[in-house]
């Protein structure tokens, strides 16, 4: 895998979550994020008492704020879905300051904003925490299929080359005077996406011929096997044992 492409969402440490089995995390932030979206979209108080809960997550970590701030830009479409809701939504009006928003589409924009929220801090607690190789590991222990592996596998260790790729095309393009401003940018930037597809393409086949002339069968090899502790398995699935306790909880109030 080697120790560069993904490397840089994790963070070394000694902390409780850096010390947990992948897989281990890996099911803990399923459950959690399950959890999490089955609790009723009009329990604020819930959602907000279950993104505390993900901050607090956060801070276990003992990672920098400027790391992981960054990582919550990955929300924006949802924020933005989110913001426009209440006033497309349809259904009774409230007042809300000087403008009159839908009751139903404030209600469902609150709940998106902190369910997604605590998702994307959950999903870069495990990030920061779990390097990417441990992450295919984890997948292998926990019997997926070969080619799900494999895809995951190959889009951690190339998907930093890709992205290196489309940087060099961007500074070339800008080095000739280039500027997406107008429409009459399109053509140039749809034939930039098909020559990256096409370079990406064609370095998957060499990659492949090199593979299979070093002998590759078509799966990985199993390296150490993870082990896991019922102390573990306590630790790293007791915030989605509280998020799943606080939606059955919500659910019955309504």
């Amino acid at each position: 895998m080697g120790s560069g492409p993904g490397e840089h969402l994790h963070v070394e440490g000694d902390t409780v979550l850096h010390a947990l089995p992948p897989h281990v995390k890996l099911v803990g932030l399923v459950a959690f994020v399950l959890g999490v979206v089955a609790v009723p979209s009009h329990a604020h108080r819930v959602l907000a008492a279950l993104l505390a809960l993900a901050v607090g997550l956060v801070l276990l970590t003992r990672v920098p704020a400027r790391h992981v701030l960054p990582r919550l830009a990955v929300e924006t479409p949802f924020a933005v879905f989110a913001v426009v809701l209440p006033f497309v939504a349809v259904g009774p009006r409230v007042a809300l300051g000087p403008v009159s928003v839908s009751q139903a589409g404030l209600t469902a924009a609150v709940a998106l904003l902190l369910k997604g929220t605590t998702g994307v801090l959950a999903a870069v607690t495990f990030a920061v925490t779990t390097r990417p190789r441990d992450l295919v590991r984890a997948l292998q222990h926990l019997r997926l299929p070969d080619p799900l592996v494999l895809i995951a596998s190959f889009m951690v260790r190339y998907v930093d080359v890709v992205a290196d790729q489309l940087r060099r095309m961007r500074v070339a393009r800008a080095s000739r005077g280039f500027s997406a401003r107008s429409v009459r940018a399109w053509p140039v930037l749809a034939a930039g996406t098909g020559a990256l597809f096409i370079r990406s393409y064609e370095r998957g086949e060499r990659v492949h011929l090199a593979m299979v002339s070093r002998g590759w069968s078509g799966r990985l090899p199993v390296t150490a096997p993870l082990e896991a502790s019922p102390r573990d398995w306590l630790l790293g699935l007791t915030p989605a044992l509280v998020a799943a306790g606080c939606a059955v909880a919500a659910t019955m109030a309504t």
